[in-house]
């Protein structure tokens, strides 16, 4: 005699939260809707307005969920090593969930991770003696850079583990007529086994160094 499934487990705002994720992963931010992730949970969608309130709390959960998995920096350690942390932590969350870059900055209703993640930041550079001013613009700057170079890694039209060498072959004539694109292409990427990825480090570098010189003068 076959034994009944086993029970399902119960719903709550975390597992319908999980869900949503589940389906931004596989479709997008554009994919995740009441309905899709009643499928994702096999519910009907009127059973998760019980844990959510709408599709907008819904994104406001998904946006917790993104900076609840970004390493947190602690005003006990050094700024400059705290944030840098932080963005290598950023990045790889952000790269592995890029429906994340559209959506973290965008909530006009945020939620208690993200509200804890953005004073924990500030409060790493205050303690430090950041101005209010310099804390924010350092803030700023780091976001903007950490965004923008997930935004361009994740939409090059080679992949993380292909070789930029094989692309730059593919359209090697149309370089004629750019010399000093061609002369950087020679120079840093022909036979130099070069991966986009590897230039985070030295861009974060230099923002870090920025911020650095600015607090110090």
């Amino acid at each position: 005699m076959s034994r009944p499934p086993p029970p399902r487990p119960a719903l709550s705002t975390q597992r319908v939260i999980d869900a949503a994720s589940r389906v931004a992963d596989a479709a997008g931010l554009s994919g995740v809707s009441m309905r899709s992730v009643g499928r994702e949970l096999d519910v009907e969608a009127m059973s998760l307005y019980h844990h959510v309130a709408s599709k907008e709390a819904l994104l406001d959960g998904l946006a917790d969920w993104v900076f609840e998995r970004i390493d947190t920096p602690s005003a006990a350690g050094p700024w400059r090593s705290e944030l840098e942390a932080r963005a290598h932590s950023a990045r790889a969350v952000l790269a592995a969930h890029p429906w994340g870059l559209g959506l973290l900055e965008s909530r006009r209703s945020p939620g208690p991770a993200t509200l804890h993640h953005h004073d924990a930041v500030l409060g790493c550079l205050r303690t430090a003696g950041f101005s209010v001013a310099m804390a924010a613009h350092a803030f700023s700057v780091l976001d903007a850079y950490v965004y923008g170079f997930v935004l361009t890694e994740v939409n090059l039209p080679f992949g993380p583990d292909e070789s930029a060498e094989e692309f730059v072959g593919e359209i090697g004539s149309a370089l004629a007529d750019h010399p000093y694109l061609a002369e950087m292409v020679a120079e840093q990427v022909v036979g130099r086994d070069y991966r986009y990825g590897d230039e985070f480090d030295y861009g974060l570098a230099l923002v870090l160094d920025g911020i650095e010189a600015a607090f110090g003068s």
